[in-house]
């Protein structure tokens, strides 16, 4: 069990941004983390199909909701000197985007500014480039949510695609652990590999965990084998 102040997980779902898909998907992982003595914060954000859910409003409600956290800093002992962001899928774009506010210009379109640095970031099975999303989903023929997302294709919109897309924000310059299952089939490994690549050659700090016979979902199950990569990568973050 941790002591004294707690540090916190902000944790992000996935769901390709879609309303259909909230929350309560990462339901099961924030009471493991909790009953390990994580301040948890799993939050939500206006998704598409909602009213002002995507570009901007999906960014400025994640923002939002990572800045709340002073409100409640006193109240519940929390160590915001120790948060980690936790993305699975789409969220795992969030969650690096978020870091990227804490280590870059913010006066941009997006608007709101993001006061609680984010120093430390892990991924499960992120949409780490949007582009290349967009083009997986292209060359199967299917509707891209993307496309509702940011509001059009990366040809139409593509400095929207720069803002957004991690790959595109490199580097970081915060801790970064990737971790992403070989048998993925909604977000392919090669886009983890391939963001960890240029992260490496631009200097961050960034690990790269492929897991073998791992699929899309069992990455944020803590009942599964896998969920021991994402515990073990939460105290190498903190240890450090």
């Amino acid at each position: 069990m941790l002591s004294g102040r707690c540090p916190v997980v902000i944790t992000i779902h996935g769901g390709f941004w879609q309303s259909k898909y909230g929350l309560d998907e990462n339901e099961a992982l924030t009471k493991d983390l909790s009953r390990s003595g994580y301040a948890t914060w799993n939050i939500e954000y206006r998704r598409i199909g909602e009213d002002g859910g995507g570009w901007p409003g999906t960014f400025h409600d994640v923002i939002d909701a990572v800045n709340h956290l002073s409100k409640l800093e006193e109240r519940f002992q929390l160590d915001l000197s120790r948060v980690i962001v936790l993305g699975h899928s789409a969220g795992g774009q969030l969650a690096l985007w978020l870091a990227s506010r804490s280590s870059k210009n913010q006066n941009d379109e997006m608007g709101n500014h993001l006061h609680i640095p984010i120093k430390r970031v892990i991924s499960l099975a992120g949409v780490l480039d949007l582009q290349k999303m967009w083009e997986i989903h292209d060359e199967k023929g299917i509707s891209s949510p993307l496309e509702s997302f940011i509001g059009g294709t990366p040809r139409e919109v593509s400095n929207r695609y720069s803002i957004a897309s991690p790959i595109d924000l490199l580097p970081l310059n915060v801790e970064q652990i990737l971790i992403h299952g070989e048998l993925d089939r909604h977000v392919p490994v090669e886009l983890s590999i391939e963001y960890h690549r240029r992260a490496t050659e631009q200097g961050d700090k960034v690990h790269l965990i492929v897991l073998p016979e791992v699929e899309h979902f069992k990455i944020i199950d803590p009942f599964s084998t896998a969920w021991k990569s994402v515990t073990d990568s939460l105290e190498t973050l903190l240890s450090n």
